[in-house]
């Protein structure tokens, strides 16, 4: 009888190169996420200022992430399957997915916006009207995705020149770089909001645009762009109501867990982006093995699968113990009160291995799922893990405050 015990351990040895890869990348991911949530904790101020804003930070954060780690799943697919050409020429399997990041990123920050202000409206949330909030997003998102556009393209082309697994490397950074780029872009992008005859004009403006990229998008004559598009803008819509949602969660503890102890402030961009990324290294990489027949897509998964949400679980054990001591650090440093270091530590552990069962349930099987409805797991379930664990990262943080008395 084989020991599973010495199945883990072989099979560890076998992915060393991909654990390092995962850890580095992930590592890398929290550090730079804190740099993120220093930033929201600094513009405090600004948050309440504005009303509503708290629902639109998971959505822009997160929209980044969907988009761009999902570019980043196709370009390792395509690295694997021997498909990927590291040139832009048009027509190319690069400039195809570029056209659909571009497109889907125009059209999902209108639409940001317009759901963001409907779902806030439904639960009793006040926010600004309907058009400051289009602006907000749009202009955030444009200035954002162009810098994380750029990110993607060069890590994907240096990974496929250095032998790089971009399914191990391309989610957590690019989803790092977007919470380090996107809450500033987001915040500056408030300027614009309330401002007479202007705001009103940037918004038809804008929701115009989206509409017309969407078009675009779905009549192209680039046969991979449309595809993408027409697979990806409703999953991505789903994921902006969940999105969403997660913002509504926190805007009522604005007032108390989060101005009582404002270092809760720094660690949730981290919290989300770290639960996101482990969650779409696991999806990633079975909607490379789904395509190249290694996994089943089974309601039982396959002993392989297993081991890769191994490695998911040792990644997010020592990224969340990394993390929290980093908070409390950073917390210590800046003055900013924090509920003692014990606590913070526990409950930012125990929510976060919650949170990181979570993601590996949703990220196996939504592969899985659309993977059997043939669909393209990498357009699919990059926003559905990253959107999901948004809502559920945050019911998971919200339940480890409760539980060690914060909230």
């Amino acid at each position: 009888m084989v020991d599973p015990a010495r199945q883990v351990v072989d099979y560890f040895a076998s992915e060393r190169v991909t654990v390092r890869q995962g850890f580095v990348a992930v590592t890398i991911a929290a550090l730079t996420s804190l740099m993120a949530g220093l930033t929201l904790a600094g513009f405090d101020h600004r948050i309440g200022a504005i009303e509503g804003l708290f629902v639109l930070i998971p959505v822009s954060i997160g929209m980044r992430g969907n988009i761009f780690g999902a570019l980043a799943a196709r370009l390792g697919t395509s690295i694997h399957s021997g498909l990927f050409e590291g040139t832009t020429e048009r027509g190319g399997m690069l400039f195809q997915n570029i056209y659909a990041a571009t497109t889907l990123t125009v059209a999902t920050s209108v639409t940001m916006g317009v759901i963001g202000w409907a779902v806030a409206g439904l639960l009793g949330i006040a926010t600004l009207t309907v058009l400051d909030f289009v602006v907000i997003t749009m202009v955030g998102g444009i200035l954002s995705s162009t810098v994380v556009l750029a990110v993607t393209i060069y890590l994907s082309i240096y990974s496929y020149n250095r032998g790089w697994d971009l399914d191990s490397v391309g989610a957590p950074l690019i989803t790092a770089i977007g919470d380090v780029v996107t809450l500033p872009c987001l915040l500056l992008a408030t300027y614009l909001a309330g401002i007479r005859i202007v705001t009103p004009v940037l918004g038809i403006l804008a929701l115009a645009t989206g509409g017309f990229a969407l078009w675009r998008g779905y009549s192209s004559a680039a046969q991979t762009a449309r595809r993408i598009i027409a697979e990806s803008f409703p999953i991505l819509c789903i994921a902006i109501v969940l999105d969403v949602l997660a913002g509504a969660v926190v805007q009522p503890r604005t007032q108390t867990v989060l101005e009582r102890f404002p270092a809760v402030l720094i660690v949730i961009p981290g919290f989300l982006e770290i639960t996101g990324a482990l969650g779409s290294i696991l999806a990633a990489r079975l909607g490379s093995k789904l395509h190249l027949g290694v996994v089943s897509a089974r309601m039982r998964p396959d002993p392989i699968a297993v081991l890769d949400a191994s490695i998911i679980f040792v990644l997010g054990a020592t990224v969340y113990a990394l993390i929290s001591v980093a908070t409390v650090g950073l917390a210590e440093l800046l003055g900013k009160p924090y509920p003692g270091v014990l606590r913070f530590v526990a409950l930012t552990m125990s929510g976060g291995l919650l949170a990181t069962l979570v993601a590996s349930l949703i990220g196996y099987y939504a592969a899985a799922a659309t993977y059997r409805l043939r669909l393209d797991p990498d357009n699919q379930t990059i926003p559905l893990v990253t959107s999901g664990m948004d809502l559920l990262g945050v019911i998971c943080l919200v339940l480890a405050l409760s539980l060690f008395g914060v909230a």
